[in-house]
Parts: structure tokens; C-alpha cells; sequence
């Protein structure tokens, strides 16, 4: 299973000079594109690679100037800090758009810690362990989130399941059959557009998972790297740069009229290349 830690330490873009002076100055705006205005940038906090060199508002700012309107942490990131987190959102305006979970057990806390943080959703993964039956895994994933998913909606909170490396829910016809079966509009899916790539078609997986898809992960996947250097090399290239067709994924995008966030889920670096990261997610979302 590819962890998304792993994944946050992939090699990615070589990077400009450091952040200074104006370094944003040179950043070329790219023309809007049909979903300007609709799709709003995000990021995971593990990209931030400079993250401890100043104060958390600071940092927040710095990535309101890469391009970013929102991030997403994991709820170890937040911790006991929430209040620090809080603060740090008001003063630069970066929003919290939403969590990071990564489990379905014990989701209460989870759930109440990203409604207090301001976020609307809560990224989670059906586990899957191949040493044992499927459907009484299945069953028990299902389960926890139909208990879960009241006191979610309550909250304003939706916990959405990602599609991961877990070799499991790796068919569009299976993510959309789970959250079918949980069957409650707090559940849905958390769309990550490159995870898929090394079982299928993202565009095809968009078709079949229509409305259920109400956030997105952006990254890019290499099947040709991947085939020749490793499965994980693949997602080493830089957006737009892949396998994968975006256009045809935003036209599926536009078939359900995809309103909301979008975060990028990269290799960490650095300002200049987090600001480039921004830019490549202008082109391939078309914003």
C-alpha cells in the first residue's frame, strides 16, 4: 500500500532561487478557464516543506501568495493546537477547507475537531487487510460510517472516502456500489485523480462516480516511468506532465457542474515551487 507519507516524499520539480523579495512577482497569471470561480486551490499541510521556519500564520500567508485559498491537515497535524490553527486561518485568511482522517473507526472526535476548525469535510480510507476475507472488511467499513454519518451531518461535515493504494475500492463500480450501500448523503467521495491511474481511467472513474465525487486530489502519474523505474516512481513528474488526460477528466467535471475544493497532494518543496504547483493546477483544472 502506498502511504501517503511515502507519497509527500516522492521527488518532484527542480526548484527556482529562494523566496525573496519578489519573488511571486514573476508568477504569470493564466488566462480563466471554464471553471474559474468554481474550483477553489487547496493544498495538504505535508507539502509545506518549510513549514517550522517561521510562525503557522506566516506560514499561512506565504501560501496565500503561492496561489492557495485553503489546506487540508491530517488531525495529527492539528493535534491539541486547534486554537493556534484557528487563529493562524483568521489572520491570513487560508481557509480549512477540510481534515484528514485516514480511518473510519472512532470518527467523533475527528468530525467535531474539523467543524470547530471551520472545515466541511473529512477525508477517510476503507482499510483493507489482504491476509484477510474481503466482506466482513467491507461490511465492518460500510457499518462505521453509517454510524458515523448522522452526527457528521449534524456538524456540517462530510466524511468523504478516498480511492488509495490499498489494492481495494480500486474499481469505480466498487467506490460507488460502498457508498451506495452506506446510504447517507454525508457519505461520499473524496476523488483523488491520480491515485486510480495505475488501475484505470480517471475520466472513467469521474463517469461512473458522478455526483458522489464532491472534493478533489491533484496529482499527476507517469505510466511509463512507473513501468520502467518502480509503481511509486509514477508519481514523480510534475502536473500536467503524465498519463493523465485532464482535459477529458474536466469535461466530466463539467457534465456534473463540480462546484468546490480541489487540493494538490505532491511532493513537499519549497515557496517557488509550491507557487509552480499553483500555476500547473490553473492549467490542468482549467481555472
Amino acid at each position: 500500500m502506498m502511504k501517503r507519507r511515502d507519497l509527500l516524499q516522492l521527488g518532484g520539480l527542480a526548484l527556482g532561487a529562494g523566496l525573496s523579495g519578489n519573488a511571486f512577482a514573476d508568477i504569470v497569471p493564466h488566462p480563466r478557464g471554464r471553471f474559474a470561480g468554481k474550483i477553489r486551490k487547496s493544498l495538504k499541510w505535508n507539502m509545506v516543506k518549510l513549514r517550522d521556519e517561521q510562525s503557522l500564520a506566516e506560514t499561512f500567508e506565504k501560501l496565500r501568495k503561492c496561489g492557495y485559498e485553503g489546506l487540508e491537515p491530517s488531525l495529527d497535524d492539528v493535534g491539541d493546537k486547534a486554537d493556534e490553527w484557528i487563529a493562524a486561518s483568521q489572520e491570513s485568511g487560508l481557509i480549512l477547507d477540510g481534515t484528514v482522517a485516514a480511518r473510519t473507526e472512532d470518527l467523533i472526535g475527528g468530525i467535531d475537531l474539523t467543524k470547530r476548525l471551520g472545515g466541511d469535510s473529512m477525508l477517510v480510507v476503507a482499510r483493507y487487510d489482504q491476509k484477510q476475507p474481503i466482506q466482513p472488511q467491507w461490511d465492518r467499513a460500510r457499518d462505521q460510517l453509517r454510524e458515523f454519518a448522522p452526527h457528521a451531518q449534524a456538524q456540517g461535515v462530510s466524511l468523504l472516502v478516498e480511492n488509495v493504494w490499498a489494492t481495494y475500492l480500486i474499481s469505480p463500480f466498487d467506490m460507488a456500489r460502498f457508498i451506495d450501500e452506506v446510504g447517507h448523503p454525508a457519505v461520499q467521495v473524496h476523488f483523488d485523480i491520480g491515485n486510480m491511474v495505475r488501475w484505470g481511467v480517471p475520466e472513467h472513474w469521474a463517469q461512473i462516480l458522478g455526483t458522489r465525487s464532491k472534493k478533489l486530489d491533484v496529482k499527476e502519474y507517469d505510466l511509463k516511468k512507473a513501468m520502467g523505474e518502480g509503481m511509486g516512481k509514477g508519481f514523480s513528474v510534475p502536473l500536467g506532465e503524465g498519463s493523465i488526460d485532464w482535459k477529458a477528466v474536466m469535461d466530466e467535471m463539467e457534465k456534473i457542474q463540480f462546484t468546490g475544493w480541489a487540493a494538490a497532494e505532491v511532493a513537499a518543496g519549497d515557496w517557488d515551487y509550491l507557487a509552480d504547483v499553483a500555476k500547473r493546477m490553473d492549467r490542468v483544472l482549467e481555472l
